[in-house]
């Protein structure tokens, strides 16, 4: 029996990746790979509550586990799944949405927050905590990585947890929050947050064309080639120090401020060490890609492990809820 940390995370599909959320999430999870006992899913019925176009969730869905397998995780060092692959979590849903008091929902600022961008209310989105309280529950989750603004949902598992095992005995873990403090923010082609929702991105898996592209729409300001460059104030050098070796971001940070550099010179660079960075990720894609049987084998072998410890849980809640009779 692993004595490792087990941490669990799920992962919406939501499109196509960026380099804000390689930084933001999945090189994370490729570290708590080696770590960690991990267990990563693609949270589809998630989904659901935003996403009501079956063949678009069904391609975003598979999209995302090849991305993910792309870009490192390896299924044979943790537990890889998709999140229908495994009802069990369901039942769990409703066995504890029948101890989670309305209050509790309706202090959830996911819902306030989805709402307030205009997205039509329904009752999976405003019970969409009790899901994710199943899913860490279930697995018997240690660890749950949340950044400061995902807080509040892993205090409402580790209260339902608490609930559930003072009413019936202890079944759950009560899981403890490993806050992601924010990485240096990851700025897109405008200079705000790389996000989907500001069209600023640069896509990982992009075609080179769709890749050179944004890295040349990056913002900068206007001074001439000669002038020296404030490399802490340029959108160009923040993200070529994502990439690239101290020793490089150095003379790089030196030959801004000397002058002498355009900016078409620095995005040319960041280019080269984006697509040296992320090559074999690329080509791993690409055979995934080809190979959708081999895919649905990893998935089905994921869900299977998965089976095993979600059905372990269940069956004592079961048992401790008098669902066994």
């Amino acid at each position: 029996m692993s004595m490792k940390k087990r941490v669990l995370t799920g992962i919406q599909p939501s499109g196509k990746l960026h380099i804000g959320n390689y930084f933001g999430a999945i090189k994370r999870m490729v570290e708590y790979q080696a770590s960690s006992d991990l267990f990563l899913f693609v949270a589809n019925l998630h989904s659901l509550t935003t996403l009501q176009d079956g063949e678009r969730l069904k391609k975003m869905t598979l999209d995302a586990a090849i991305d993910i397998l792309a870009l490192g995780i390896d299924p044979e060092q943790c537990h890889f799944w998709i999140q229908s692959d495994v009802p069990e979590v369901a039942e769990l849903t409703w066995i504890l949405s029948c101890l989670t008091p309305m209050g509790m929902m309706e202090r959830a600022t996911t819902y306030k927050d989805k709402i307030a961008k205009g997205i039509s209310p329904n009752l999976g989105l405003f019970s969409y905590p009790s899901l994710m309280n199943a899913d860490i529950l279930i697995n018997q989750a240690d660890r749950v990585p949340v950044g400061k603004d995902q807080k509040q949902h892993l205090e409402m598992a580790r209260d339902i947890a608490t609930k559930f095992n003072h009413q019936y005995g202890k079944v759950f873990v009560i899981p403890e929050p490993d806050i992601m403090e924010e990485i240096a923010i990851v700025p897109g082609t405008d200079g705000q947050k790389m996000s989907k929702s500001y069209g600023n991105t640069i896509p990982i898996f992009g075609t080179e064309k769709e890749i050179k592209k944004a890295v040349m729409g990056i913002v900068t300001d206007s001074k001439g080639v000669e002038e020296p460059k404030d490399p802490k104030t340029c959108n160009v050098f923040a993200l070529y120090k994502l990439f690239a070796s101290q020793s490089d971001v150095k003379v790089m940070s030196e030959r801004y401020q000397k002058g002498g550099m355009g900016y078409g010179d620095a995005k040319k660079a960041l280019l080269e060490v984006i697509q040296n960075h992320f090559e074999p990720f690329q080509a791993k894609r690409v055979e995934l890609e080809a190979n959708p049987k081999k895919v649905e084998e990893i998935l089905q072998m994921g869900a299977e492990k998965v089976r095993k410890v979600s059905l372990e849980t269940l069956e004592k809640v079961r048992e401790a809820t008098g669902l066994h009779y």
